[in-house]
């Protein structure tokens, strides 16, 4: 092996060791923080940003942030609430993809893992746009895929961003259909 084959090697394992910390530190801080969700609320959009944000940041753990955005749907107007929310997902889906790029494969050794890999090398962006907008708690998986797919970041992040706003305007509008319901059973 060459001189530079070799620096090039641990440049990669250095990133890839980097990407995974990172990850797992994110993960790690956000859960510390999983019992502030009411103080945010007070913040208006950017409260909703930061805490989509962070509860899509984490790994596999489970955050709050799509009840939060269903409630403040019925609060604000549900199109920015979406926006806001989906932007704040999709960068917080970000450790996910950290994670797969690291190589450290979050499920490696599930049949679920091996046919989502290959459905999502097969779809590229397309199976990201729709892992992201189906409501499920198995995104980070999707995430850690690509990563370990080396797709292109910028084009996991807008396929990303894509599918967790369209879900968040679900959610954002099923919350403001919420209280005209609610008002019409109690009125």
């Amino acid at each position: 092996m060459s001189l530079a084959a070799g620096l090039q090697k641990h440049r990669l394992t250095l990133a890839r060791a980097a990407a995974l910390a990172a990850s797992v530190g994110i993960t790690v801080f956000v859960f510390s923080l999983r019992g502030q969700t009411e103080r945010l609320a007070a913040y208006g959009y950017p409260g909703i940003f930061l805490l989509s944000l962070l509860s899509n940041a984490t790994v596999i753990l489970p955050a709050p942030g799509v009840a939060f955005t269903f409630a403040m749907g019925a609060v604000l107007p549900p199109p920015l609430v979406a926006l806001v929310a989906g932007s704040g997902a999709a960068l917080g889906e970000i450790t996910g993809y950290l994670a797969g790029f690291s190589g450290q494969g979050l499920a490696s050794n599930s049949t679920f893992y091996h046919r989502l890999q290959a459905w999502t090398a097969a779809n590229g962006a397309w199976a990201i746009v729709v892992l992201a907008l189906i409501p499920n708690p198995f995104f980070d998986i999707a995430g850690a895929t690509a990563g370990l797919l080396k797709m292109r970041f910028g084009t996991f992040l807008a396929a990303t961003w894509t599918g967790k706003v369209l879900k968040m305007l679900a959610f954002a509008y099923a919350g403001a259909a919420s209280i005209t319901w609610l008002e019409s059973l109690l009125g």
